[in-house]
């Protein structure tokens, strides 16, 4: 490609509070009930009066932080004028020339083998109310479009991104990460499902010609709905640009900023509107909200509220437990709860890279076969925990390890599964590290009586007839540790 892909992303996170922005009434997601969660704050009827929600500020300033962004001490309500169907107002209250923050940046981890990071320089984030929703008839026929006023008004925080993101990988790497910032600080449940994380990609390549940068006219994608269509609209976009370039060679300044939309179905993106700027909007200060002074000791405690962040985390668990980039990336990445059960079990254990290994391959393999979430996974941390500790403790092998972890996880009744069960299981399967070398050397030399030929092939030189020696000697004992078996099996065919 003798092209480079430039990208900025518009991000609208829902926040997680129970009533809307600037009135009383619920968030909750209800598509199957419309026009019920409405008042006449947010349906926009005369006279009525707005008061913010002190908490969707919080949500918002935790964000902000999170996103290393600074946090202006005076910030005011604008209103943004447009007409819409879902927008029964004719403006959406938001913030336009003094947002309550900006100048931030958020850190992504572009290759996950080296660990290799990246900033993304962050513009802003601000705090606005959200639309309602049009649905439309999907027949093709166009005779059916109607409104849902639930959303309307419901909290959103826009962080709008510097158009730092080199590649559709670089920008569905970003939005991971970012939501996995928000789902860790719970400020947004960020369920894409349901309109709660919704993206708009910003794109244009600059394509290099003799020496010579050439940009091409920006485009806006509307309302991506996955990190996948995300990852592909920008791709096709980016293709499309260079393109149109080649066939009519307009660039950035000649034509106006465009809107698309992304059709799935095709794989293709659609043109929608030309752009408005920010003088069609007509903002204005709200009338009817107070500005927000913000103080240093609200920061502060706000600040003292913050849980670790995912970055940090990884940093942490990759000192502390001695993995590598990817396993520890892994382990993070899968949320804040995955995160915690690892912790735990390391701390019942008292080996943290034992814990993180179990948990990554172990446990993770038996949640995705099983269709099984962390939360309701049967082996709890202080089960496993006290597994690990037992094989630390020479008490049970890896092995028997895994036939209990297995037999815990195979129990017809959940219920049954504690500390307590360990124990019966090592008793009545017989998984104890046998302690008594005088047994296992009695066991060792029948064995080697009864396999003559093994015996022959192993002195001629055949290395691996030994594996058939320590596996008949594990099998009559049972609770053998397979090292000690081993270094007394080579003993003596020695002797």
């Amino acid at each position: 490609m003798d092209y480079t892909t430039i990208i900025g992303l518009e991000v609208h996170v829902q926040l997680q509070t129970n009533t809307k922005i600037f009135c009383g009434c619920s968030t909750k997601f209800n598509p199957d009930n419309p026009n019920v969660q409405t008042c006449p704050v947010c349906l926009g009827l005369p006279g009525s009066l707005p008061v913010m929600n002190r908490t969707a500020f919080d949500l918002a300033v935790k964000t902000a932080i999170a996103i290393n962004c600074q946090i202006a001490r005076f910030t005011k309500w604008d209103r943004k004028q447009y007409y819409y169907p879902d927008l029964p107002k004719g403006y959406q209250i938001s913030q336009y020339d003094l947002p309550f923050s900006h100048d931030g940046w958020l850190e992504i981890v572009i290759n996950k083998e080296t660990g290799e990071k990246k900033k993304i320089g962050i513009i802003r984030a601000h705090l606005e109310e959200d639309a309602g929703k049009n649905t439309h008839d999907e027949t093709g026929r166009g005779q059916d479009s109607q409104v849902d006023l639930n959303r309307a008004g419901t909290p959103l925080l826009e962080i709008v991104s510097h158009p730092d993101l080199r590649s559709a990988q670089e920008a569905k790497e970003y939005l991971e990460e970012l939501k996995l910032l928000l789902t860790y600080l719970e400020v947004s449940d960020c369920n894409m499902q349901e309109g709660s994380l919704r993206c708009d990609a910003n794109v244009n390549v600059h394509i290099h010609r003799d020496g010579q940068k050439i940009a091409t006219p920006l485009v806006e994608i509307k309302n991506l709905n996955s990190f996948r269509n995300v990852e592909l609209a920008i791709e096709f976009e980016a293709d499309r640009q260079y393109r149109q370039w080649q066939q009519d060679g307009k660039t950035f300044g000649q034509v106006n900023k465009e809107t698309r939309g992304y059709d799935a179905i095709r794989n293709i993106t659609v043109a929608q509107r030309s752009k408005e700027e920010a003088a069609d909007y007509r903002y204005f200060p709200d009338p009817d909200l107070v500005p927000v002074t913000v103080e240093e000791a609200y920061l502060q405690n706000v600040i003292d509220s913050m849980v670790e962040f995912p970055a940090a985390r990884r940093t942490r668990f990759i000192q502390q437990y001695q993995l590598s980039n990817y396993d520890a990336a892994v382990i993070i990445d899968q949320g804040v709860v995955f995160a915690n059960f690892v912790e735990h079990v390391a701390k019942i254990c008292g080996d943290g890279k034992q814990a993180c290994n179990w948990v990554t391959q172990d446990v993770l393999r038996e949640m995705n076969d099983r269709k099984l979430t962390i939360e309701g996974f049967p082996v709890q941390p202080p089960v496993l925990g006290e597994i690990l500790k037992r094989i630390n403790d020479k008490k049970i092998t890896i092995k028997s390890g895994r036939e209990i972890f297995l037999n815990l996880l195979n129990s017809e009744d959940l219920s049954t599964i504690s500390v307590a069960r360990i124990d019966q299981i090592i008793q009545e399967q017989g998984l104890s590290i046998v302690a008594d070398s005088g047994q296992l050397e009695a066991v060792i030399v029948a064995v080697l009586a009864k396999n003559a030929k093994a015996v022959a092939d192993f002195k001629g030189g055949k290395q691996s007839a030994v594996g058939s020696l320590i596996g008949q000697a594990m099998k009559e004992m049972k609770g053998a540790d397979p090292a000690t078996v081993r270094e007394l099996l080579l003993k003596k065919l020695a002797e």
